[in-house]
């Protein structure tokens, strides 16, 4: 008799399933107890964006830390994140992202530069799991054919662009170079650049691109030195430091912009120029947060941190991703991946943090997610319609943050 009862309560069992999956209902087996919400992280622990990787592990573990201190997601404790390499290299990121795939993560975090983005998130977004990078900036990766399951938390340099042209003319340039690496973050944020000092009238003098990996930059550095420009912008990662080496011992008198790639508080270290004072006055724009509590958070959480760059974008990506899954009572990522968007819709109620938010959602309301780096608002290719940069400064006493400019689009 208890074989007979077991059996009519597992074919009982089997209808009811089969009947939901026919109303497309589906299985959330991501909710039974045993079963815990993983994040993977696709970031540079290796190559040249590796003094990127401090700030976006502690960020993601800060995040996790937090949720955690609140329950979990959906009541379940959330382990550390699967941690992938992605180095810089293209085929590295790729099998590394396959690598995250096969471990049957719940969602990603990363990766770090465009470039590798679009080396892997064909493999992530392909398998329908939610991709979220918190320093992605590429324009090009908002058209990426990713089935609706990418998202970014940084701006798109279609938003940078405008900042750093219009800090160039408020610092009274009129003739200006634009010197920028031959990728997809190199090419779309210089012709974003360019395209808004045409607009507000100013002498763009020399646009020119190279090749990052190249060990010789004597064209480039040619060709800037003849165009005699008093401003020279320079779009690039760690291999920028050598033009900059190279264009300051060339002579040349220009004034240095610099982007994210370049935000390095040791950068005249890196440089190893012999004055000290050879970069003094180099002024840069990068996508921040102006929120002092989240870094004397971050810092309390790891004393050893020293670089904070995308550390608030990174935190709202896992913490936007928790959400949505509270939102969804799902940690499958075909369910939640409909409800990022919304937890930050702006007619929903005013939240900051992952305990505050789920439990408007516990009460059955709309949430508005505003998160470390500012206003979570994704439009339809998931990208941030709002942004805080800040404006870095090299001067005589060294680094500084000078301020904090919002932007928008429209």
């Amino acid at each position: 008799m208890p074989t007979r009862t077991t059996l009519t309560l597992s074919a009982a069992a089997l209808s009811l399933t089969l009947a939901l999956t026919a109303c497309g209902e589906g299985l959330d087996l991501g909710n039974d107890d045993d079963t815990a919400f993983t994040y993977g992280l696709l970031y540079p622990q290796t190559g040249a964006l590796a003094f990127l990787a401090p700030p976006q592990i502690a960020a993601v573990d800060y995040a996790i830390d937090e949720i955690n201190k609140a329950g979990g997601i959906l009541g379940a404790e959330v382990p550390p994140p699967v941690q992938a390499d992605e180095a810089g290299d293209a085929a590295q990121a790729n099998q590394a992202a396959n690598n995250l795939v096969s471990d049957n993560v719940n969602a990603v975090i990363g990766a770090a530069a465009s470039a590798m983005t679009q080396a892997s998130y064909d493999t992530i977004t392909g398998a329908q799991i939610v991709q979220c990078s918190g320093s992605n900036t590429s324009p090009d990766l908002s058209d990426i054919d990713d089935g609706g399951y990418y998202f970014r938390t940084a701006p798109s340099d279609l938003l940078a662009g405008p900042v750093l042209a219009q800090k160039i003319l408020d610092d009274n340039h009129a003739d200006v170079a634009l010197i920028a690496r031959a990728d997809d973050y190199g090419n779309g944020y210089l012709n974003a650049v360019e395209a808004e000092l045409n607009a507000l009238g100013a002498n763009v003098v020399l646009t020119e691109t190279y090749d990052p990996d190249a060990t010789n930059f004597g064209a480039v550095i040619t060709a800037a030195v003849t165009a005699e420009a008093d401003a020279v912008a320079l779009i690039s990662f760690q291999e920028g430091t050598q033009l900059m080496a190279a264009l300051i011992e060339s002579g040349i008198e220009s004034q240095f912009y610099l982007t994210d790639g370049l935000n390095d508080p040791d950068l005249g270290q890196t440089i190893g120029v012999a004055s000290p004072d050879a970069i003094t006055g180099t002024t840069g724009i990068a996508p921040s947060a102006d929120n002092p509590e989240f870094n004397e958070g971050l810092r309390e959480f790891d004393p050893s941190l020293e670089v904070f760059q995308f550390a608030p974008h990174i935190f709202d990506c896992v913490t936007t991703i928790a959400l949505a899954a509270e939102s969804a009572g799902s940690a499958d990522p075909t369910v939640y991946v409909e409800h990022i968007a919304e937890v930050s819709r702006p007619d929903g109620t005013e939240c900051t943090t992952f305990a505050a938010c789920r439990d408007l959602i516990d009460d059955g309301q709309a949430i508005d997610y505003q998160g470390t780096s500012g206003n979570i608002d994704f439009d339809d290719n998931g990208d941030p319609t709002a942004a805080t940069f800040e404006v870095f400064h090299f001067g005589p006493d060294g680094y500084e943050i000078l301020d904090y400019i919002e932007y928008a689009n429209g």
